[in-house]
């Protein structure tokens, strides 16, 4: 059954608390347990179970958890023995990209019977401006059923969907309801809504972050809206001024159909530590050549290279170099990404997870968006 359960009520917009010449109406869409429904789906026996997509072994990593799965703790980025650790009957399924992006095309298309102006975030989600929507309905909460109802019908899977007048808080809207529900976040309600809202809960501040802002006494959107701007900026720097703005409800992002990719990368976690030079070097090469493939299919090229390098012990860093043109081929990325990597040897802890990045992209066609690849 679809629950419509707000815990705000629509109303008129025609009353505003932000600085906006006009009121959107902003829906975030979230597919439930995407790629772990969608393998019930096409499994009836893993129906009811606990489900986890992603690597069983020893090194695997959790994609995606089913709702049976969570229930136990079980989440994505969890490592398989800890997740298998928390659910000893946990089912670990192969991920299926290509299935989950034909779903995914299955539900853009839906997208698009409402409006031309959708930003996807990845495969299971989106924004979507329904201001102006191709068939005139003037409720919001009315067009998320509709979408949410014919992408059962059509994909057999559960949706959930926020409603606000900005991105922050639709966003927000759609973890209220979850799963198969939605829930809307008028702009008469919207400040004191993050007023109230935990500081872990604000989408876009993670865990070091706010443990930072905890220990200057934030906790709430209440706190942080007690902060003044030269503050906030004095100890967050540029991002002071959109948690400014923010704890006060306002969020002007538009929604963008064109967003510009940030980044292409792979990674891979590996069955045993790697303390050997050559042998990293050597697990550098399919990584920088899936990047490699995958830009030259969006046609697209950029100047900085990142690797990312986690040990054994589970801390991750970082190095990165940006040239002063867009790399030439693959043997050029892969000699950056190494010699960055031979610099941080001898190790004294192994190497359990190797990544690299591609960023700074150029377009040889003029297109965008923005997506970033996993190896399990």
């Amino acid at each position: 059954m679809m629950h419509n359960r707000s815990i705000l009520t629509e109303k008129a917009a025609d009353n505003t608390s932000v600085e906006e010449p006009r009121i959107r109406k902003i829906i975030h869409v979230d597919m439930d347990a995407f790629y772990a429904s969608v393998e019930q789906r096409d499994n009836p026996e893993l129906r009811g179970k606990p489900v986890a997509v992603g690597g069983s072994a020893a090194r695997g990593v959790v994609a995606a958890a089913s709702y049976e799965a969570r229930v136990f703790g079980v989440r994505s980025a969890l490592p398989s023995v800890t997740a298998r650790r928390l659910c000893p009957d946990l089912i670990f399924v192969k991920p299926r990209f290509e299935v989950y992006r034909s779903v995914s095309n299955q539900i853009r298309e839906i997208f698009a019977e409402h409006t031309d102006l959708i930003e996807p975030l990845s495969l299971d989600e989106a924004y979507l401006d329904v201001t102006e929507n191709k068939n005139g309905i003037g409720v919001a909460t009315e067009i998320a059923a509709l979408i949410r109802a014919r992408i059962k019908e059509v994909t057999g899977l559960n949706a959930s969907a926020g409603i606000s007048y900005c991105k922050f808080l639709a966003k927000t809207a759609s973890d209220l309801n979850k799963p198969n529900g939605q829930a809307v976040i008028t702009p008469r309600l919207g400040p004191d809504f993050v007023a109230s809202l935990a500081i872990k809960k604000f989408h876009g501040i993670g865990p070091a972050t706010a443990a930072k802002m905890q220990r200057l006494g934030i906790e709430t959107g209440a706190d942080l809206r007690e902060r003044s701007l030269v503050f906030l900026q004095q100890n967050f720097g540029k991002s002071g001024h959109w948690y400014y703005r923010i704890a006060r409800g306002i969020d002007e992002r538009a929604v963008q159909p064109d967003r510009q990719r940030k980044s292409i990368g792979a990674e891979d976690t590996f069955a045993s530590d790697i303390f050997d030079l050559d042998l990293a070097r050597q697990e550098l090469v399919p990584l920088a050549d899936k990047v490699w493939k995958h830009s030259l299919t969006k046609q697209l090229r950029g100047r900085t290279v990142t690797l990312k390098v986690k040990y054994a012990d589970f801390q991750q860093i970082t190095r990165s170099r940006t040239l002063p043109d867009c790399v030439a081929g693959l043997n050029d990325m892969t000699d950056v990404a190494g010699s960055m990597l031979a610099a941080l040897f001898p190790v004294s802890k192994g190497i359990r997870l190797l990544g690299v990045t591609l960023s700074s992209l150029e377009g040889v066609d003029g297109e965008g968006g923005q997506q970033q690849l996993a190896l399990f």
